[in-house]
């Protein structure tokens, strides 16, 4: 009797330690998760996955199989000439952007999240500009679309050119983050698929038959034709400035006025007009595929033709660092954004 009143107690006092040793683990691991909350959009991104949200966990087959990008999920993705890994995790998607730096995939997760909650709430997230009939006659156009990140019903709107050497479209890093922080401030944005591999003037033309599109659409978008803005990086604000130097109709779209804004990010593009619209413009000190004389050259142009032009030279960043966070350059969108303000009707 005596030896198993030895043996509870024993046993007893085993589980009592054991349960003791876990409250002190389950107390270190939770620590440990409240210390990962505040390292960043990167890390606050790596856990959840709620309400059908994806995560930097989350692989590329997650996001290519995902409802609310179904029919057009490849076009989400860079490349249209390769096979992807996908097993590949969204917190490795940086590597599939060769000419991109400061890829955070938590900014890129939270954009795509973004769409995730459009298409629940019944809203479209992505529009064909070109028609059946368009496409049968070039059939490279199935490759393009626009994605709509919503602001207020009848708010002007951007357009968002993505870089990628015109390889391929870096709508991920500098596409989707810049219209979901556009869009928290209520203004209406799109970003472009066009297609790649095809050269600046088949881009150029996919932008211009865009605009057309958004214009001739505006009351079905809910969105304000007048006082639009476009936006490019690298290959992409080469396209935006082109629209800006020559006009739509000048690349096969509709007689539209020229953009009241262009917000060009680390580019090479030297062509000037005599009309051009107020510019902004971005650039890291040490970008050498986008040089800041390269950039400084243009804008001396731009101010000698009478344009309003504000210039930013971020340090210690290179080439393609699209938002910029944890850098020099974070919150550059917002300055782009009041400084497109300055030129819309309200201000004027």
């Amino acid at each position: 009797m005596q030896r198993g009143v030895v043996a509870v107690r024993s046993a007893c006092m085993a589980l009592a330690l054991f349960s003791a040793a876990s409250c002190v683990e389950a107390a270190a691991n939770a620590g440990a998760r409240s210390e990962e909350k505040t390292n960043g959009t990167m890390i606050a991104q790596a856990r959840g996955g709620r309400d059908g949200h994806l995560t930097i966990d989350a692989s590329i087959r997650d996001l290519l199989r995902h409802p609310a990008f179904a029919g057009f999920g490849r076009l989400l993705l860079p490349w249209d000439d390769r096979a992807y890994d996908e097993s590949m995790r969204l917190r490795d998607i940086g590597a599939l952007l060769p000419y991109h730096s400061h890829v955070n995939p938590g900014d890129v997760v939270a954009a795509l999240n973004r769409m995730i909650d459009e298409a629940s709430k019944g809203n479209t997230v992505f529009y064909e500009f070109y028609t059946g009939t368009q496409k049968q006659q070039q059939p490279t156009r199935e490759k393009t679309g626009l994605f709509f990140f919503r602001g207020r019903p009848g708010a002007r709107f951007a357009v968002i050119s993505p870089g990628g050497g015109f390889s391929y479209v870096g709508s991920v890093h500098e596409g989707f983050p810049y219209a979901a922080d556009i869009s928290k401030k209520a203004y209406n944005a799109f970003v472009l698929r066009y297609r790649a591999g095809h050269g600046g003037a088949v881009a150029t033309q996919d932008l211009a038959a865009a605009i057309s599109y958004i214009v001739r659409n505006a009351d079905m978008l809910g969105v304000s034709a007048d006082d639009y803005s476009l936006w490019g990086s690298s290959a992409g604000a080469r396209m935006a400035a082109a629209i800006g130097s020559h006009g739509v109709a000048h690349f096969g779209g509709d007689d539209l006025p020229k953009p009241s804004a262009v917000v060009m990010a680390y580019t090479g593009h030297s062509d000037v007009s005599s009309d051009e619209p107020p510019t902004f413009v971005v650039v890291g000190e040490q970008d050498s595929i986008a040089p800041p004389s390269a950039m400084e050259r243009r804008i001396a142009a731009l101010r000698q033709a009478g344009t309003v032009v504000e210039y930013h030279k971020y340090k210690n960043l290179g080439h393609g660092f699209g938002l910029g966070t944890g850098t020099s350059a974070e919150g550059w969108i917002d300055d782009a954004i009041r400084f497109w303000e300055k030129f819309t009707t309200k201000h004027k």
